[in-house]
C-alpha cells in the first residue's frame, strides 16, 4: 500500500518547544504529512500519515534528532488525517498531577509482548488498563481491570483508591502505544506503588508481535486517526460491543449528532442513518443537531 500511519512519542528535554514546533511544522508540510503532533519541554508525541516515501524521510530525520525513538507503523491505502496540526503544549500527555522525575529518568520496567503474555498468567497479578472508558469498552486484555474514567487525569486518584488492595501484587499497565504508561508509572513509583510494569509499545506492538499476535486481547483497539479502530493481531477477535439501537455486534463509535449532547455512542452503519446518529428522540429533534445528520435523517423519514 502507498501510505503509512506512524505513531510515536519521545520523552526528552526540548529547550524551546515553540521554535521546535514551528520548524517541525514546516518540515512536515514539505513532506506532505498530515496528523497531530504535540511538542512540550518534556518531549514530543505524534501520529501522522503520508506516502511511504515521505514517512521514510520523516523517520530518518526524527532518528537524527532522537536516536532512540521508536515508531509503530501501519500500512494503509490513503491519508488517515484531514489536516496537519503541530501544537505546543505544557505536556505531551496530560496526567493531571505533578511528577518530580522525568519519564526518561524514572519509569517502570518495560515488558516485551512475550514477557507481558507470560506475566499475565502469573499469580497475584493485576492488569490495569490505563485508557479512558470509551477505549476499553471496545477492546481490552482478558482479565484486565478497567477504570471508570473519562479522562487520563482521573486515573491517579482512582489508582490511589486501590493502592492498599494491590499491595504485594504485580501491577501490569498498558495503553494504546505506550506513552500513557511511560508517564503514569513514573508517578506511580514516586507515589510508592511497587512491582509495577508496563507493556512496551502498548497494544499496537503487542498485536504486531509475531509471537503474541494479539492473543488474549478481546475486541478492537481504538486509534486516533480516521480509522477509529483497528484489529489487534492478524486474527480478528469477535467484537465485544453492540449497537445501542438494534443490538447487532458493532464497533462503530460515533458522537451524538446533537452538538449540545455529543455523547459517545455505538451505532451500526444502518442505525447510524436511521437514528440520525442521535442517542435519543430528544436529540433527534434538538435545534443543535448537526446539519448533515439532520438532512440524512429527514430524507428517510
Amino acid at each position: 500500500m502507498p501510505y503509512r500511519v506512524l505513531l510515536y512519542y519521545y520523552f526528552c528535554k526540548i529547550d524551546d518547544p515553540a521554535e521546535f514546533a514551528a520548524g517541525h511544522d514546516a518540515f512536515c508540510r514539505e513532506l506532505g504529512l498530515r496528523g497531530r503532533i504535540l511538542v512540550a519541554d518534556e518531549g514530543i508525541n505524534g501520529t501522522v500519515s503520508g506516502t511511504t516515501e515521505s514517512c521514510d524521510a520523516y523517520i530518518a530525520k526524527m532518528r537524527e534528532l532522537f536516536p532512540n525513538i521508536e515508531f509503530k507503523i501501519d500500512e494503509v491505502d490513503a491519508h488517515q488525517f484531514k489536516k496537519l496540526f503541530v501544537r505546543v503544549r505544557d505536556e505531551v500527555i496530560t496526567l493531571g498531577v505533578p511528577i518530580e522525575h522525568r519519564p526518561e529518568e524514572l519509569t517502570a520496567p518495560h515488558l516485551s509482548p512475550s514477557e507481558w503474555k507470560q506475566k499475565m498468567s502469573e499469580p497475584d497479578t493485576v492488569i490495569v488498563d490505563t485508557r479512558n472508558d470509551y477505549e476499553w469498552s471496545l477492546g481490552r486484555f482478558e482479565g484486565a481491570i478497567c477504570p471508570p474514567i473519562e479522562s487520563f487525569r482521573e486515573l491517579p486518584n482512582w489508582l490511589l483508591e486501590h493502592k492498599e488492595e494491590w499491595a504485594g501484587k504485580q501491577i501490569l499497565t498498558y495503553c494504546t502505544g505506550g506513552i500513557r504508561c511511560e508517564k503514569l508509572t513514573t508517578w506511580m513509583l514516586e507515589a510508592g506503588f511497587e512491582n509495577v510494569y508496563q507493556l512496551h509499545g502498548g497494544i499496537v506492538m503487542y498485536g504486531k508481535d509475531p509471537v503474541t499476535a494479539g492473543e488474549n486481547f478481546e475486541g478492537v483497539n481504538v486509534v486516533f486517526d480516521d480509522r477509529v479502530v483497528t484489529e489487534v493481531g492478524q486474527k480478528a477477535s469477535p467484537l465485544i460491543t453492540t449497537c445501542m439501537e438494534c443490538g447487532a455486534p458493532s464497533a462503530n463509535y460515533v458522537n451524538c449528532a446533537n452538538t449540545m449532547c455529543n455523547a459517545r455512542i455505538i451505532l451500526c452503519a444502518d442505525c447510524e442513518v436511521s437514528t440520525g446518529r442521535c442517542c435519543s428522540d430528544s436529540c433527534r429533534e434538538a435545534p443543535t443537531k448537526r446539519e448533515k445528520n439532520r438532512k440524512v435523517y429527514e430524507s428517510i423519514r
